[in-house]
């Protein structure tokens, strides 16, 4: 079954160049596009993609606020798709806030056509892309302005076992399961097992949550 994208920026040339790339993959079927938020949210309830490649600046509605409408429909609509935030050096904050609205990760504008096409797949497979060296230190230097250690985040913690919380540890240092499952000596279904019951319990989408609430609550700092 085809991976169905839809892609909203408001650059005609950029959003038509991605879409060719995508459209050209066999495994991807590019069911829209987009110039603006507020127009990716309306063909994306339309549509029902699986993912959404989202511009950040976009005049009308920018790119969080459309996250933000698309990860927390209002009653009635069921549909959430992936979203996959394309950025460049200088959003600072923003990106951070798409993440903590929900969105599974974000790519560079410049970055080469095949990492374009691999986050699509791994952001639709359900995992977060957070490995590239860049995005882990652009995180962690969101998260360094907001010292974490308490409040609700730092409570929900309590809920976890022991060995969820070291997963969850791992996850946040952007560990994979089976890197995950080799540090702590037992099978990788049972890291995935962990990693389900703790999002469950802490009611978090992806990995990108994951690494977004262990260092709000303090279970991680940046720098580790």
């Amino acid at each position: 079954m085809s991976i169905r994208v839809l892609v909203v920026d408001d650059q005609s040339m950029v959003r038509a160049g991605f879409a060719a790339l995508l459209a050209a993959q066999d495994d991807i079927e590019v069911v829209g596009e987009a110039p603006d938020g507020a127009e990716g949210v309306r063909l994306s309830r339309r549509t029902r993609p699986d993912v959404v490649l989202m511009d950040v600046r976009m005049p009308e509605m920018d790119g969080l606020e459309a996250t933000r409408q698309l990860l927390s429909p209002p009653p009635g609509v069921e549909h959430r798709p992936r979203v996959l935030m394309l950025t460049t050096f200088d959003i600072d904050d923003y990106v951070y806030e798409a993440l903590r609205a929900g969105a599974s990760g974000f790519l560079l504008k410049d970055s080469p056509p095949a990492d374009l096409i691999a986050g699509v797949r791994v952001v639709a497979a359900g995992e977060a892309l957070l490995a590239p060296t860049v995005t882990r230190r652009l995180i962690a230097d969101f998260a360094r302005q907001r010292p974490g250690g308490g409040g609700r985040a730092g409570l929900r913690l309590n809920g976890l076992t022991e060995r969820e919380t070291e997963v969850l540890t791992l996850v946040a240092r952007g560990s994979s399961n089976a890197e995950i499952a080799e540090q702590l000596f037992v099978a990788e279904q049972t890291v995935k097992t962990h990693v389900s019951r703790l999002f469950t319990k802490l009611d978090l989408r992806d990995r990108a949550q994951a690494v977004v609430f262990a260092y709000e609550s303090g279970l991680v700092s940046p720098g580790e």
